[in-house]
């Protein structure tokens, strides 16, 4: 599940929309199960009026679930440098009429999908799907495929998008629960069987190594260039050299210029960052006039995205570099976390990745999983394990007052640390839990003062409701 961002709100706001997201997927439940009996009493008769009944069903669906989502973006059709056609939402899908046939790039996230194809058809026509382009195998760029798909259609991918795909797929109740922390309006459980369903894509035409696979479509040139490194190994990015539009995927992620995400909050293979620069370079070689992502609004005028293109690139190379020296040097992880930051002229947005999350990444991508700081990281006793005893021997009060000592002197994250040894013992221990609320709370108002990052304040937000209701008459 990708990139829905919006800052906490309150925790009588986030708790009705976890109410809402088990409601999401009782109500899907019983829309879908209406809509496929229909679709099975019309099985025998019409394969039109059994796609047709599909993508009514999906669309209503869609809508019931957008009812219980905060803030969601609005599917509505923009018209792009005359030739791109865009169906906006949480993810965009693109579509490029041809005097051949239609081209798509990226088909959005399932449940508003249908909804995307139809006010796309409305707005640019139909005609036969003759390629349909897939950036990665993510759910929000995948989500509209059964929609799109015909007979004939070529379904474009990286050769790693199987492996993606299936390695999301084999982990999908692991990974949907650690999403829903981040996203509360998301229903409880994946969605089993049926058009809306994870997993089921086959592509027809790969594109692997470093060549780009090129095709003509009605006068319009079209090239697939693989630019892994980004969101995944099996990214894409679709160019179109004529009209110099650049259709990027998430490949700069879901705010142009950012920081990227070297690795995701809500759990993923780290991406590599030497290949991410190579993806650049290759990129700002094209000096693209137009740049389309997949999520948000596009970007306009050579030098504009060039510019951008460029500086993302020089932070990710500062970052690395950085990085690469302090580790040679006998600096810790932590340290260079807190030291390294971007210089001013390569100050970019942190909202989506952050530079201490890409120095940790970065770091562990090298060094892997053993830090040698200590040597109990080769053994499968963590430090919590003995959480009890330590608050026994220093006697909770004390662990409390001293996190609050840590607290006044401007240090939460080490006043979490003593809260988390009291309440590993004592999960309803009153003064603890008060500690841990106040240390999220004064974390979460610098994350909003500061980057703004939208995983650290949902990942915040979410630890704070708990607390706060557990703190709550009757709450557990």
């Amino acid at each position: 599940m990708r990139e829905h961002f919006e800052h906490p709100a309150s925790s009588s706001v986030n708790r009705r929309r976890r109410l809402g997201a088990i409601r999401i997927s009782s109500l899907l439940l019983v829309v879908i199960g209406a809509g496929l009996s229909l679709v099975l009493a019309l099985w025998l008769f019409s394969p039109s009026a059994r796609k047709a009944t599909t993508l009514g069903v999906a669309e209503i669906a869609g809508n019931v679930a957008e009812g219980y989502m905060a803030d969601t973006r609005p599917v509505e059709v923009i018209q792009i440098a005359d030739i791109v056609f865009q169906a906006t939402g949480i993810a965009n899908t693109q579509l490029i009429p041809t005097s051949e046939g239609y081209v798509v790039f990226d088909t959005g996230l399932s449940i508003q999908a249908a909804k995307q194809k139809r006010l796309l058809e409305e707005s640019a026509g139909s005609g036969p799907i003759t390629e349909i382009i897939l950036s990665h195998s993510h759910q929000d760029h995948v989500g509209g495929v059964a929609f799109w798909l015909e007979d004939d259609s070529e379904i474009i991918a990286h050769a790693e998008f199987e492996e993606e795909q299936r390695y999301l797929k084999e982990l999908e109740p692991y990974l949907w629960t650690r999403n829903r922390r981040l996203f509360p309006w998301m229903p409880e459980e994946p969605v089993s069987g049926g058009p809306l369903e994870f997993g089921k894509i086959e592509p027809t035409l790969r594109v692997d190594g470093e060549e780009s696979l090129t095709f003509e479509r009605g006068g319009i040139r079209f090239e697939v260039i693989p630019t892994p490194g980004a969101e995944g190994a099996d990214n894409l990015c679709l160019w179109l050299p004529d009209q110099k539009i650049l259709l990027s995927g998430d490949f700069f992620g879901p705010i142009f210029p950012q920081f990227p995400n070297i690795f995701t909050m809500r759990g993923e293979k780290t991406r590599k960052p030497i290949e991410y620069i190579r993806s650049l370079d290759r990129l700002i070689a094209l000096e693209p006039e137009v740049l389309i992502p997949s999520h948000l609004s596009p970007a306009y005028g050579r030098e504009e995205i060039k510019a951008a293109m460029t500086r993302m690139r020089d932070a990710v190379q500062f970052v690395h570099d950085a990085t690469v020296e302090g580790m040679n040097s006998g600096r810790t992880v932590y340290e260079l976390m807190e030291e390294i930051q971007l210089p001013p002229e390569l100050e970019l947005s942190q909202v989506h990745g952050k530079v201490s999350w890409g120095v940790k990444s970065i770091w562990e991508y090298y060094a892997t999983w053993f830090h040698h700081d200590s040597t109990t990281e080769l053994y499968p006793v963590p430090i919590r394990s003995i959480y009890g005893e330590l608050a026994e021997l220093a006697g909770p009060e004390n662990l409390v007052a001293r996190g609050r000592a840590s607290l006044a002197q401007g240090n939460p994250v080490e006043s979490l640390h003593f809260s988390e040894i009291v309440l590993e013992s004592d999960p309803e221990f009153r003064s603890a839990l008060e500690l841990h609320r106040d240390a999220l709370d004064e974390l979460l108002a610098r994350a909003r003062a500061g980057h703004q990052n939208a995983f650290e304040l949902g990942w915040l937000g979410s630890r704070l409701e708990e607390v706060r209701a557990r703190l709550e008459p009757g709450g557990a």
